[in-house]
């Protein structure tokens, strides 16, 4: 039932549209509104009845509390890629303090792509949080060498920014393009539960964008 409901869902173009988007990153529904060309009324009506297919949820912002962010269940869609590609040289994952999630990231992704990556904060910690070192461990990755920068200290031209928490896509220049993961800060919490739910977040989220992403000059559209 679950399963006819979700191909229900799916059956008009906007909703596909929608789910296409959301499959790279989220978005707050002004946002998507935005980048779709959907008036907010109709953009309503897609998103409640891909809610009550079970498709997307709903999250409040840990920035500004007055945003919710749209973003797929990975459990709904599991086996949903992509349609096309997109190309950069570089993904840069930002995180507020670059300390947790953005590390963690950029840690996951050498594991799963070719294309190079790099991580930095808007406001960078003094160093990595011990719990994120932790939590990489655990995985078979590490993180020993890695040190906080500010982004300003790394972003080149053309690269591809994934803002993996509210606070940085919040604080980031509007007319910088990018996408962005609404990853709840294990720092806040700070237990081995918080670090590991956000690396598990952190994982699928990859393991969905990385199929997409391709170094410029490919044919692999």
């Amino acid at each position: 039932m679950a399963r006819a409901r979700s191909h229900a869902a799916l059956g008009e173009p906007a909703r596909v549209a929608i789910v296409d988007r959301l499959i790279l990153g989220d978005a707050s529904p002004s946002e998507l509104g935005r980048e779709l060309g959907l008036p907010s009324n109709l953009l309503a009506h897609h998103v409640k009845l891909l809610q009550q297919a079970g498709l997307l949820e709903r999250s409040r912002s840990e920035g500004d509390h007055r945003r919710t962010y749209l973003r797929l269940r990975p459990e709904a869609l599991a086996d949903l890629a992509p349609e096309s590609a997109v190309r950069a040289p570089r993904v840069v994952f930002v995180c507020t303090h670059n300390s947790a999630r953005s590390q963690l990231a950029v840690a996951l992704w050498a594991r799963r792509s070719p294309v190079p990556a790099a991580s930095a904060g808007t406001e960078p910690a003094a160093h990595v949080h011990p719990l994120a070192v932790a939590a990489a461990r655990d995985h078979g990755l590490t993180l020993a060498r890695a040190r906080t920068v500010h982004i300003d200290d790394v972003l080149r031209p053309n690269d591809l920014v994934v803002a993996v928490c509210d606070n940085a896509h919040e604080q980031l220049d509007n007319q910088l393009p990018r996408l962005h993961w609404s990853v709840p800060d294990p720092v806040a919490v700070a237990t081995d539960t918080a670090f590991a739910e956000a690396f598990r977040d952190l994982a699928d989220r990859v393991d969905r964008l990385a199929p997409a992403i391709h170094l410029p000059g490919g044919t692999d559209d």
